[in-house]
């Protein structure tokens, strides 16, 4: 049975995944309509998964008898200044999912719930990779710089960027 203080703190994890896809889905509009096909696709992934993150929790506050609540969600921002600027906006908010996420496993140490502990290292793995992604995007951003070229190459590559981790590889 989850407390109602875990129960918070998930549902309010609930919001930040929902709006994190909400997010991405902005971002992949705007670069769809710049032009920028292979970002936009790659921004549509990112939303279907945050969203995935949100029912995965919902899930789990459901199952441990919890009441998964779904809240109103704050607009996003849909529009940005270039490209690099919408992935350092990326790359800063998974760094505030990771906090919440950082969060959230320190609530559930203070409660001694060790199921949502156990279930949370999932996401403190997620949020590695995907952290480790938005810091290699920019460093490919910032080596093309304004290169138009390299801005057409990096747009077609982008849908095929898979990140190992030291968390996600096999080899110490």
């Amino acid at each position: 049975m989850v407390s109602k203080n875990i129960e918070k703190a998930l549902n309010e994890q609930v919001k930040i995944e929902a709006e994190s896809s909400q997010i991405y889905l902005a971002m992949a509009c705007w670069a769809e309509v710049q032009g920028l096909e292979g970002i936009a696709g790659f921004m549509y992934s990112q939303a279907d998964e945050e969203r995935d993150h949100m029912l995965k929790l919902v899930k789990f506050i459901n199952e441990r008898g919890g009441h998964a609540q779904i809240s109103a969600l704050t607009a996003p921002n849909g529009s940005f200044a270039s490209f690099k600027e919408m992935f350092e906006k990326l790359f800063e908010h998974e760094v505030y999912v990771s906090n919440s996420i950082n969060e959230l496993v320190h609530i559930s140490l203070q409660e001694k719930d060790y199921a949502t502990h156990n279930f949370l290292q999932w996401y403190v793995a997620e949020q590695i990779e995907e952290e480790a992604m938005a810091r290699t995007i920019l460093d490919k951003i910032n080596l093309i710089g304004n290169d138009k070229g390299g801005l057409y190459l990096f747009d077609r590559d982008i849908q095929q960027l898979t990140i190992t981790t030291a968390s996600t590889s096999s080899t110490p």
